[in-house]
């Protein structure tokens, strides 16, 4: 792939999760200080990106693959999301809120495929060009809270004002990208196929169940988070919160560069322990914070160790099912990670913190809601610590590997 088509996709990506990380950072903060929302509202619109990635192998199965040009499609996708998104922005009501928003995920999710089917239709060497692309992902994110701290629209509707132009921007460019046929042309698609389930005779191996749980798991302490994080840090009033939490973003490229270093001395088994430990020394920090709040170390450290609770768990994750399933069902083994961890994980740990977080929240005379950030926080660290200690005792590296176990099925 010339230098060229690798600055043109790496901009499609850039932009691509500038648009996700301009709104889905902050919206617990807008959403609870600026439209008193619920806590348990809060919950149900972050889990609206789990229905996203649950709706969208569906249409991308039976239709995107199938009928249109991979770019034409993520351009409409993105200008139709703008629209969505300029929606949202007038909305004051939950009711009127929420279903807007689970319309503009779905768009948002279906097209977060094509950005990878783009860059690997188009990579020469996948192996070595698709990571430098995807890494414009989290330089995008950054730039994007970056944005958010700098333009003050963190408990305000510019956020999504912000994440509609940049949509819009996203459509009109996806147009100039290079001409991607549907790679489905022609094929049969079924349900089964498209959420991965002709994957489920890994599940009898106990050491792929054992990771597929505690994959699931270790979405509810992704969740709170995501939910909770920023809204945490203003409410603690803490300056340019959202600039801060993209040291996270920093601490992913870098733990991102390191993973396959770490890989052949920890084994996967190691990273992942690592992973699954750090979010309960990541949230043990917050709750500390909340009492010792001249401590900022334990803040940064906390939001600095990002790197470790997401690529340790989820990227080496997907490295794991693509070591452990034999070639005729790899794809459909991805399907059902993603459909476990992005889909009814995440749905699931949306809600839960949304549920814990309004129950630990209380109203002062003012109409200023406030929270009991000690428990609110102790609840997914003491979840890490029981997944950790399971992790420890079921997951066994030295049982047969899942290719192994499938081989001439």
């Amino acid at each position: 792939m010339s230098s060229f088509m690798i600055v043109r996709l790496w901009i499609m990506v850039f932009l691509h999760y500038f648009v996700w990380g301009s709104w889905y950072v902050t919206m617990g903060t807008y959403l609870t200080q600026t439209l008193k929302f619920e806590g348990g509202q809060v919950g149900l619109a972050y889990g609206s990106t789990a229905i996203g990635a649950i709706v969208s192998p569906f249409f991308a199965g039976i239709v995107a693959d199938r009928f249109f040009a991979t770019q034409k499609l993520l351009g409409t996708l993105h200008l139709i999301g703008a629209g969505l998104l300029y929606l949202v922005t007038m909305q004051e009501t939950f009711n009127a809120f929420y279903p807007l928003l689970i319309l503009y995920t779905v768009s948002y999710m279906a097209g977060h495929g094509l950005t990878n089917t783009l860059t690997l239709h188009h990579a020469v060497n996948a192996e070595k060009e698709f990571p430098i692309v995807m890494m414009a992902g989290s330089v995008g994110w950054i730039a994007a809270g970056l944005a958010n701290s700098g333009l003050k629209l963190e408990d305000n509707v510019g956020m999504f004002q912000l994440a509609c132009g940049a949509a819009a921007v996203m459509g009109l460019y996806s147009f100039t990208l290079p001409n991607t046929p549907p790679k489905g042309a022609g094929q049969k698609v079924s349900v089964r196929t498209m959420l991965g389930f002709d994957a489920l005779k890994l599940m009898r191996e106990p050491s792929f169940a054992t990771f597929i749980v505690c994959s699931f798991l270790i979405c509810i302490p992704l969740s709170f988070y995501f939910a909770w994080m920023n809204v945490f840090l203003n409410e603690l009033g803490i300056d340019h919160a959202a600039a801060k939490m993209t040291i996270g973003q920093v601490s992913d490229v870098v733990f991102l560069l390191l993973l396959p270093v770490l890989l052949p001395v920890c084994r996967a088994k190691g990273i992942l322990l690592v992973g699954m430990a750090a979010w309960a020394l990541r949230f043990g920090l917050f709750a500390w914070f909340d009492t010792a709040r001249d401590a900022h170390w334990m803040m940064y450290l906390g939001i600095a160790v990002h790197g470790m609770c997401y690529d340790f768990i989820f990227v080496m994750g997907r490295m794991y099912v693509d070591k452990r399933a034999s070639a005729e069902i790899r794809g459909a083994a991805q399907g059902l990670h993603a459909f476990v961890t992005l889909g009814i994980g995440m749905f699931v740990g949306s809600w839960l913190s949304g549920v814990v977080g309004e129950h630990f929240a209380s109203q002062g005379a003012d109409g200023s809601v406030t929270h009991n950030w000690q428990m609110i926080w102790a609840i997914p660290a003491v979840l890490a610590v029981v997944l950790t200690i399971l992790f420890v005792v079921l997951f066994k590296d030295s049982e047969p590997s899942v290719k192994e176990l499938t081989a001439g099925e």
